[in-house]
């Protein structure tokens, strides 16, 4: 996602139809649009890591060569990619087809099912500081004092004194800025490091106190929303 908080998109296409209708589909959705002409240039962009959309015509000479280069990339959250191709047939390493001739109302189509995905990844990756301190409790009844670093739809992050083991799961409170009550949740320790960090997931959460996570998060999103219904 770009500093203006756009999602960014990565269009390769030398066909002038394709680029011309899907340049502004791209516009309704306030996707920003890098064109790229040859894989070095694509190459580059990925390493940045901002891109959360790739468009690619597959009639394209060097389509097969950045397709090698989206499977082989090693960033943690892959872009959503949508092919172009004259064949309507699953393709791996694609999300969504958009099957040739592109017209306004399958490109709009392809892109808003390309756009729900970018957002649900959007959402599940995207972390909020918070730093509060919280009485831990595992399944044992064994109790220590953490801090939630960050919290976010897929999990909290979590630093303690004590090496957490992975996979052990653990109970807490905690506050959420700005709202007056506390939510519990679980959390499966997922990854550790040796100062004392710990990524985890969500397990059990009662659905209130999860209706009330998901409004507060909603709430605290921040990118450009789209220019048409989605």
């Amino acid at each position: 996602m770009t500093p203006e908080m756009a999602f960014e998109c990565l269009l390769l296409s030398r066909d002038p139809a394709v680029f011309c209708t899907l340049d502004r589909i791209l516009q309704d959705f306030s996707i920003r649009t890098n064109v790229c002409s040859n894989s070095s240039r694509v190459a580059s962009l990925l390493a940045e890591g901002n891109t959360d959309l790739i468009v690619i015509d597959l009639q394209s000479e060097d389509s097969s060569e950045v397709m090698h280069q989206i499977c082989q990339s090693r960033m943690g959250q892959k872009p959503t990619v949508l092919a172009v191709s004259a064949m309507d047939c699953a393709i791996p390493g694609v999300h969504v087809v958009l099957r040739k001739p592109v017209t306004p109302e399958s490109g709009a189509k392809s892109l808003k099912a390309a756009y729900s995905r970018m957002l649900q990844d959007y959402r599940k990756h995207t972390r909020f500081a918070l730093m509060t301190p919280v009485l831990a409790s595992d399944e044992n009844n064994l109790t220590l004092s953490a801090i939630v670093t960050n919290i976010g739809e897929g999990g909290v992050g979590l630093t303690t004194k004590k090496k957490l083991a992975v996979g052990s799961v653990w109970s807490f409170r905690v506050p959420l800025p700005g709202l007056g009550s506390e939510i519990h949740v679980q959390a499966r320790v997922l990854w550790t490091r040796s100062y004392g960090a710990a990524g985890c997931e969500f397990g059990t959460i009662a659905p209130g106190d999860l209706q009330v996570l998901h409004a507060w998060l909603e709430s605290r999103y921040r990118f450009k929303k789209p220019l048409i219904p989605v």
